[in-house]
């Protein structure tokens, strides 16, 4: 895929590890864990939302027109 290889990415992580330290990353990964979560569950929410949402024309209350027809003579 890329040019690097496993050792160098196992390098990069040991790096990052040693700049932010083991419990700011598990932070992070918690953070971004319930954001994909809190996501979801919006998804979730919009989509059962608007299947209980009646359509415009089931929402709109009926007009009656009362006319008289006349003859023409």
């Amino acid at each position: 895929m890329g040019s690097f290889s496993i050792w160098h990415w196992l390098i990069v992580l040991i790096i990052i590890m040693l700049v932010c330290g083991t419990k700011k990353l598990r932070n992070i990964g918690s953070d971004l864990g319930g954001a994909v979560k809190g996501f979801k569950q919006g998804i979730k929410d919009g989509a059962a939302e608007g299947e209980s949402k009646p359509s415009d024309s089931e929402s709109k209350p009926a007009r009656t027109i009362d006319v008289e027809a006349k003859e023409k003579s």
